[in-house]
């Protein structure tokens, strides 16, 4: 690990100094799990993986119009590895950024980033408002109801998807896995648990 790699910790607070809401927070954290997730499924550096997922979105509530772009400038100044800042670059894509997702963990970042908001969301609708027992089918039928989660782009997934070569399904589900251990953060560990903090 070279000596530039930043903690978690240190990410966290970087985070936390740009961004306020909960909501910012909550999908920061929901990123990180399945990007730790998937790395350890593809061989990836967990770590590093994780780190892009926490940060990607550090610019999003201060700086909308140029995000991504301002993610980039702050990273350089704190001396961030050049490779995590390419990765969170590339996670906006023909939306905000001309760098294309080419390694593995830039195309994992770009690929469930948005699914991780559908996923959240199809968990919050169901009887048990968990993660626990929500299946990629159920979220497939909601992905063809263009009305629900409307801001989540699924033209953006299904690519993707089709970039790291695996089915939309397989990649559900590893959404779905990652986000399981945060499920608590989240609020998507069911009623019984917050009935039992109540």
């Amino acid at each position: 690990m070279s000596p530039d790699m930043p903690t978690r910790e240190q990410a966290w607070q970087l985070l936390a100094e740009f961004n306020e809401t909960e909501r910012t927070l909550k999908h920061a954290l929901a990123v990180e799990a399945v990007m730790r997730h998937i790395a350890a499924k593809m061989g990836g550096d967990a770590d590093q993986w994780g780190l892009v997922g926490l940060i990607h979105d550090l610019d999003f509530e201060k700086f909308p119009d140029q995000h991504c772009t301002k993610t980039a400038e702050i990273l350089t100044g704190k001396n961030w590895p050049e490779e995590l800042i390419r990765a969170v670059v590339s996670h906006g894509w023909g939306i905000c950024s001309d760098t294309k997702p080419e390694s593995d963990m830039e195309k994992v970042l770009y690929a469930i980033d948005e699914l991780t908001g559908l996923v959240a969301a199809t968990a919050l609708v169901r009887p048990s408002k968990s993660l626990a027992d929500l299946k990629a089918k159920s979220v497939r039928k909601k992905w063809k109801d263009k009305s629900f989660a409307a801001g989540v782009d699924r033209d953006i997934i299904a690519n993707g998807a089709e970039m790291l070569g695996i089915e939309l399904s397989e990649l559900i589900t590893d959404v779905i896995e990652g986000m399981k251990p945060v499920a608590d953060e989240l609020g998507l560990a069911g009623q019984s648990a917050d009935l039992a903090g109540e």
